[in-house]
C-alpha cells in the first residue's frame, strides 16, 4: 500500500508543488479544498485524473480548517501517514484588514487539526507551515533559537500555531515539525504577492498592455528562494528520525527594489518611468529585513537551495511573458512550471 498524505492548502503554490513531489514518490495524496462556486484548482489541473479511475492517487475533499468536525471526520476516514498543514490566510498586508479571521484560520486552524488528531487517535506525522514573519523585528540572521517579534496579525497567528505544534509534541509525544519557511516564490505564486505582482505587471508593460505599476515599500529586504526546494524540505522533515523545527532559507537578503530592477532589466525596461509608490501598500508595522540561517537543515536534513536569486527572478519573468502570450493567443494555459 502506498503511503497516504493529507494536505491542507493543496490548491495553493506550496500545495501544488508538494502534491507533485509526493505523487512522484508514489504517495496517495488527499487534498482539502474549500467549496467555491468557481473552480479554484488551476495549479492542480495537470495532476488531476478522473476519480472513477482506480489508479487515481490524487483525491480532493471539501473541507475547511475552521470546521473541526469535518477535519476530524476526514482524519478518521483517511488515516493519513503524514499530514501537511499549509492552509492559512497567508497575505501579510491583508491580515491587518481582517485580523480576527486571520487568527481564526491561521492560528486556531492548527489547534483544531492537532486536537482532532489527538482525539481521533490517528498515528500521523504532522507538518506545520511556519513563517519567517514570526521574527518580524528580530535582527538577521534569524535562526531556530532567535526570538519571535511578529509585526502583523499574520505573524502573531503563525507564532501561536508554531507554539501549538511544539506544545502537542512535548505534551502528547506527537510527531510535529515546524518548517520556518522564509519567502519562497515561483511562477505559481499568487498574483497579489509582491514578486508575482511585479513579474506579471512587467510582462504586461512589455506587451504594451499596462502603463503603471503601483508598489509599496521598495526597501523591504527578504530572503527569497524557489518553492519546490522548500516543499521538498517539508517532506524531508517528516522523514527525519526525530521531530523538530527547521529554518528553511537561502541565507541571502535582497530588497524589493533589487527584485524589481533585475526583473525589469531582463526585459530591457526602465522601471522608474512607470512604477509609482502607493502608501496604501505600506504595512502599519513594517518588517525591514529577513534573512534566514538554514545551517540546521543543511546539517540534519542535507537540505540546500538549488536556484539562485537571479535565476528565480528570470524564471518568473519569462513564465509571465509566456503566460501572457498564451492568453493573448487564446491558448489553454496550465501552470506546470
Amino acid at each position: 500500500m502506498p503511503r497516504r498524505a493529507l494536505v491542507t492548502g493543496v490548491t495553493g503554490q506550496d500545495g501544488s508543488y508538494l502534491t507533485e513531489q509526493l505523487l512522484a514518490r508514489g504517495y496517495e495524496v488527499h487534498g482539502v479544498i474549500r467549496r467555491s462556486s468557481s473552480f479554484n484548482t488551476e495549479r492542480l489541473d495537470h495532476l488531476y485524473r478522473d476519480p472513477h479511475e482506480e489508479s487515481t492517487r490524487l483525491r480532493l475533499h471539501h473541507g475547511d480548517i475552521c470546521d473541526s468536525g469535518r477535519m476530524a471526520k476526514l482524519l478518521y476516514e483517511l488515516q493519513p501517514h503524514e499530514m501537511y498543514h499549509l492552509a492559512a490566510q497567508s497575505h501579510v498586508r491583508v491580515s491587518f484588514d481582517i485580523p480576527e479571521y486571520t487568527l481564526d484560520a491561521t492560528g486556531l486552524g492548527t489547534i483544531r487539526l492537532l486536537e482532532s488528531i489527538r482525539k481521533v487517535g490517528v498515528e500521523t506525522r504532522f507538518y506545520q507551515a511556519s513563517s519567517s514573519e514570526m521574527y518580524g523585528a528580530t535582527p538577521p540572521p534569524q535562526r531556530e533559537d532567535s526570538p519571535f517579534h511578529p509585526r502583523s496579525p499574520y505573524g502573531v497567528a503563525k507564532v501561536a500555531a508554531f507554539w501549538t505544534a511544539v506544545n502537542y509534541r512535548e505534551s502528547y509525544g506527537m510527531f510535529c515539525c515546524n518548517g520556518i519557511m522564509f519567502n519562497h516564490e515561483s511562477p505559481r505564486r499568487g498574483e497579489t504577492f509582491v514578486t508575482r505582482k511585479i513579474t506579471r505587471a512587467l510582462a504586461r508593460v512589455y506587451a504594451g498592455l499596462q502603463e503603471k505599476l503601483y508598489l509599496g515599500n521598495l526597501d523591504a529586504r527578504r530572503d527569497w528562494g524557489y518553492t519546490p526546494d522548500y516543499t521538498d524540505a517539508m517532506w524531508q522533515m517528516l522523514q527525519h528520525d526525530d521531530p523538530g523545527d527547521f529554518v528553511i532559507a537561502t541565507g541571502e537578503s535582497h530588497s524589493v527594489r533589487e527584485f524589481l530592477d533585475l526583473a525589469a532589466r531582463h526585459l530591457g525596461l526602465d522601471w522608474e518611468s512607470f512604477v509609482e509608490i502607493d502608501e496604501r501598500y505600506f504595512r502599519p508595522a513594517e518588517v525591514h529585513d529577513l534573512c534566514g540561517d538554514a545551517s540546521k537543515a543543511r546539517r540534519e536534513l542535507g537540505w540546500k537551495p538549488t536556484v539562485t536569486f537571479e535565476d528565480l527572478v528570470r524564471m518568473m519573468v519569462e513564465a509571465d511573458v509566456d503566460l501572457l502570450e498564451d492568453e493573448l493567443a487564446g491558448r489553454t494555459v496550465r501552470l506546470t512550471s
